[in-house]
């Protein structure tokens, strides 16, 4: 990475004339101001007590004009600002061209482990426009992670546990019929169906809510109905849950791709009792055991209930174990949760617990989090008493997908085949809509920004990538490992300048658990590039100039190509 060749040339400069100093530089937001920066005089004259201005000239005095820095200027209040040579930057661009796909990866964290936990959503339950966010923003983090050089375990904690099954299974036994279940298409929207009509029916009949208990009771205890029919809740989510996965494109690796539900933490929950127990961490309050935490820094978490049922928390702390004790992971582990803001102070106090168990460090638990959608569509904000289905969303964005199509359709060929991806189109518009943002942001769900052809937006982001494959079908342009050399013009070395922080800003993501910088990275780019595109002739240009316009065309649809994969966003070549 150019960066980490920088930060070695300054940090060589930087110990020529003082004690050896942890420099950091960082791309300026204004490109006046070079191609990167850094603050270490103004850091070394306070600790030095020196003037930081003369302390910036004495460093950049040691800095060697090379093949890699042009210039070195220092500005007040004692910043050392950088630039490129041409000759790295066309260097740059050969590697994008020859490294491809891995362009912007690197193994600055090889060997580290971290395990990402995202989407989780509830067995028997509607997998809703709620269960989005998590998602894919969990999906996207993964994929930074990865790039970053983690080796990241993707992990989706389901809800399949708990004494709602025990209502479940009274309801499918006594109003359902699991013959016609089983031959559903949305299977899932008859358990739902059948779980509100059991509340319904215990509003009337208390007795019913006691058969949910007794039924749950069963479950607990092995009961080979219960077991059957529970397992069959699991079995018919699944059918749903799979077909919803297909189509984001999202994956996970865990337990054979599904996932640790909470289930499987069911007969491992003793032992985080007795541990608690034994560390003198419960205390007995109104008939529950609870974790209190010193000098009151969270309010109490609960652990068991008054007639001695186990919670969430007992089941996530026995997670929690499991990943911290397995040869699978490691004691150090990183875990990350990407769940909604909402639960931030329940996460506050499950991983102090763990802390005063002694099981983590600081900063070893981390809990991403996301805001809530709001919407500008009355349909969809005042659907009182029922839930927006993921599923429909999805077939929504399709179909105006397949809409937006027909008023840029240019012939039929075009237009099958906006057609045809209509799909790819469509559920990356939704992503990048949401990705685009920092995810503890709120997000109105406006469908005319969602699916924008000018402006930040996934559909913006697709037809700069089609225009670039399309200039590049339309030659004989195959890479090279030697560019043309030429007079650059300015809208061409602002590509190449942006071009070389890619790598950057995937490491900057990847850090910051933000997928929302490398989405403003990209959107600048694009913009860039058409500018660029609509000043400047690049297959009627001159031999030369042509094709190193088309290596700069074909090395920034590769970067747009690679932002998006790892945004979990497929490019289509067509539009």
């Amino acid at each position: 990475m150019i960066k980490d060749q920088i930060q070695a040339i300054i940090t060589a400069a930087v110990n020529k004339i003082s004690t050896r100093s942890t420099v950091h530089i960082q791309s300026p937001d204004n490109p006046q101001f070079g191609d990167y920066t850094t603050n270490i005089a103004m850091r070394l004259a306070k600790e030095l007590k020196k003037n930081p201005l003369q302390m910036a000239e004495e460093i950049a005095k040691q800095i060697p004009k090379d093949e890699i820095i042009e210039k070195v200027e220092v500005v007040k209040p004692g910043f050392i600002n950088f630039w490129l040579t041409k000759e790295t930057l066309s260097k740059n661009l050969i590697q994008i061209l020859s490294n491809i796909n891995n362009y912007g990866k690197s193994e600055t964290t090889r060997g580290k482990k971290i395990i990402v936990e995202y989407s989780s959503p509830n067995i028997a339950k509607p997998f809703t426009i709620g269960h989005l966010r998590s998602t894919i923003i969990g999906d996207a983090i993964a994929n930074l992670l990865e790039a970053a050089g983690w080796t990241v375990f993707r992990d989706n904690h389901l809800g399949d546990w708990g004494t709602q099954f025990g209502k479940q299974i009274y309801a499918i036994k006594t109003w359902g019929n699991i013959g016609k279940i089983e031959k559903m298409q949305q299977p899932v929207k008859e358990l739902v169906r059948l779980y509100v009509k059991f509340h319904k029916e215990a509003e009337k009949n208390p007795e019913i809510e006691e058969q949910g208990k007794i039924w749950f009771k069963k479950l607990e205890d092995g009961n080979e109905e219960a077991r059957i029919l529970w397992q069959k809740c699991i079995d018919w989510s699944w059918k749903e849950f799979n077909e919803i996965y297909d189509k984001l494109q999202v994956t996970f690796t865990e337990n054979d791709g599904k996932g640790y539900g909470e289930s499987f933490f069911e007969d491992k929950m003793d032992f985080i009792i007795k541990e608690l127990q034994n560390k003198k961490l419960l205390t007995k309050s109104k008939g529950a055991q609870i974790i209190a935490f010193p000098r009151d820094k969270y309010p109490p978490l609960m652990i068991l209930k008054d007639d001695g049922a186990t919670l969430y928390s007992t089941r996530d702390l026995a997670t929690d174990k499991f990943r911290l004790t397995n040869s699978h992971y490691s004691a150090d582990v990183l875990i990350i949760n990407e769940v909604g803001a909402e639960q931030s102070l329940y996460f506050q106090q499950l991983f102090e617990a763990e802390k005063m168990l002694g099981w983590v460090k600081d900063n070893q638990r981390v809990h991403v989090k996301h805001g809530m959608y709001r919407f500008k569509d009355k349909k969809m904000s005042t659907r009182k008493g029922n839930v927006i289905w993921l599923e429909e969303v999805l077939e929504e964005a399709k179909k105006r997908a397949e809409s937006l199509s027909k008023q840029h359709q240019t012939d039929a060929t075009v237009s099958q085949s906006y057609h045809d991806n209509a799909n790819i189109i469509g559920i990356g518009a939704l992503k990048w809509n949401d990705l685009k943002r920092s995810a503890n942001m709120d997000i109105l769900f406006d469908w005319d920004e969602i699916l924008n052809m000018q402006g930040n937006a996934g559909p913006y982001m697709q037809y700069t990538y089609v225009r670039c494959r399309s200039v590049i079908s339309k030659s004989n342009f195959s890479p090279k490992n030697k560019l043309p050399r030429i007079d650059y013009q300015a809208e061409e070395l602002e590509l190449m300048r942006m071009l070389e922080k890619y790598p950057s800003i995937v490491e900057s993501a990847a850090v910051n658990m933000a997928p929302n910088l490398l989405c403003n990275y990209l959107f600048t780019l694009a913009q860039q590039y058409n500018l660029f595109y609509q000043k400047h002739p690049i297959l009627k240009a001159d031999q030369d100039t042509k094709n190193f316009r088309l290596a700069l065309t074909t090395a920034v649809a590769q970067v747009i190509k690679n932002g998006l994969y790892l945004l979990g966003i497929q490019t289509v070549e067509k539009m």
